[in-house]
């Protein structure tokens, strides 16, 4: 209604200045002067007084244009002050004003949210510009998860890290493919998946980082497991009739020796091969019977326990040990109060052996070294390391380290590490391994 009225009297005005002129230009023509001279100081009234208005609404629209281009949404046109023919386009400015600042909000809320969704998650999230690598956004867990504080552009990743930098940039928009991460100390298996999309005629692409290392962990743990229970059962249902059988050979022959003839040997070799079959057969039983033990942890009990507490009951236990092979072993716990949630016994089982590996390592040290440590990371976890001076391992040793069966030692069985990772996956965690050979090795406890 009002935007009518509006309307009426702009129509008015045209009207009133036609009149205006169409009486002056009649009065001059047919030489009515006086009157002419008398109606143009009308005239010009009129016109002075259309300009005043249309220049009114033109600084009134001048001033929402600003607003608009600068996005502020809050200005106000006070339309009650404001004069009758400019009332419908402040009213209008106004409601245009609050439906953009309702928008503003809308879209603001949404994209808090859909930040805040993105920081919450675990997956690593960057996006960049494709033309020139420039990084737009990259979430709190990528910056974990690869140890970077802030990345500039992505080919900065190239001097950190060239594989994984390759992988990236080989990355199709739709694609999945597995990369290794590598950080200053440490490295661990990445998926990589990509997407690409275009906005404001530049195009984006947009990578997601998930750690895959805790799954590819439990799968190839799970596979183990299941190929030992295959194996024990096999053995020991094999093996037992032949131990048994050896046992009761050997019996009978004891109690017939006296009837046969032992003058070149023969009833002695016979004894003796019968005692190796069942000496083996026993041996086999046992090594069957200690893989089994990998299956038997189901469930950690976990309560909170001193990390002091840990190393001085661990280094009263290798002492003996360590004073006879002169071996040095140094404890750095900087927070005497730092505690860690875990089964004791269960990890005090993973600390000896990781020493006791330690322990075979430095044998040939001229000055022999085992450190333990222990702190809490930025991002909360706790980290126990057992660090050594010794022969370290090769990168294809370390690739096999954990690999149930695989021994770099003479008389070794090879589930040591194995039985250590399983532990340390009942408990949430993993174990890592960095070594040089030649220097020494560090296992990592990270909880």
């Amino acid at each position: 209604m009002s935007f009518r009225n509006f309307e009426w009297r702009i129509l008015l005005r045209v009207l009133l200045m036609f009149i205006s002129l169409s009486l002056a230009a009649y009065l001059f023509v047919t030489s009515y002067f006086l009157f002419f001279g008398l109606l143009v100081p009308l005239l010009v009234y009129q016109v002075v007084e259309f300009y005043r208005f249309h220049y009114k609404a033109y600084e009134e629209l001048n001033q929402f244009v600003e607003s608009i281009h600068y996005r502020d949404f809050s200005r106000n046109f006070d339309v009650k002050h404001a004069p009758i023919e400019l009332k419908p386009l402040r009213k209008g400015f106004n409601e245009i004003n609050d439906t953009f600042k309702i928008i503003s909000k809308e879209k603001e809320t949404q994209y808090q949210y859909l930040q805040k969704i993105l920081e919450l998650v675990d997956t690593g999230i960057l996006s960049y510009r494709e033309e020139d690598g420039l990084v737009v956004w990259m979430n709190e867990s990528l910056k974990k998860m690869m140890q970077l504080p802030y990345l500039k552009t992505i080919h900065s990743l190239q001097k950190r890290d060239e594989s994984l930098y390759a992988s990236i940039m080989t990355l199709k928009p739709g694609e999945t493919k597995i990369a290794t991460a590598h950080l200053e100390k440490t490295s661990f298996k990445i998926l990589l998946s990509g997407t690409a999309f275009q906005t404001d005629g530049q195009k984006f692409k947009l990578i997601a980082f998930q750690n895959v290392d805790e799954a590819l962990d439990e799968t190839e743990s799970k596979a183990w497991q299941k190929l030992l229970n295959v194996m024990t059962h096999e053995i020991m249902n094999s093996i037992a009739p032949i131990s048994s059988l050896a046992d009761t050979l050997k019996h009978r022959l004891q109690l017939s020796i006296k009837n046969l003839d032992n003058s070149g040997g023969s009833v002695d070799d016979l004894e003796l091969g019968i005692e190796t079959i069942k000496r083996r057969s026993e041996g086999l039983l046992k090594f069957a019977e200690t893989y089994r033990n990998l299956n038997k942890i189901t469930k950690p009990n976990v309560k909170q326990v001193l990390v002091r507490d840990l190393f001085e009951n661990l280094y009263q236990l290798m002492q003996p040990t360590l004073d006879q092979k002169n071996i040095e072993m140094e404890i750095v716990l900087k927070d005497t109060e730092l505690v860690l949630e875990a089964d004791t016994s269960l990890i005090e089982q993973v600390l000896i052996n990781l020493v006791v590996n330690s322990v075979e390592a430095v044998k040939d040290s001229p000055s022999a070294h085992i450190m333990l440590s222990a702190f809490r990371a930025s991002d909360n976890r706790v980290i126990l390391k057992v660090s050594d001076n010794g022969a370290g391992m090769t990168q294809e040793v370390m690739e096999k380290i954990f690999i149930p069966f695989f021994s770099t030692k003479k008389s070794g069985g090879g589930i040591g590490l194995s039985l250590c990772k399983q532990i340390m996956m009942l408990h949430k965690g993993n174990i890592q391994i960095q070594s040089v050979e030649g220097k020494g090795s560090s296992f990592s406890l990270q909880f």
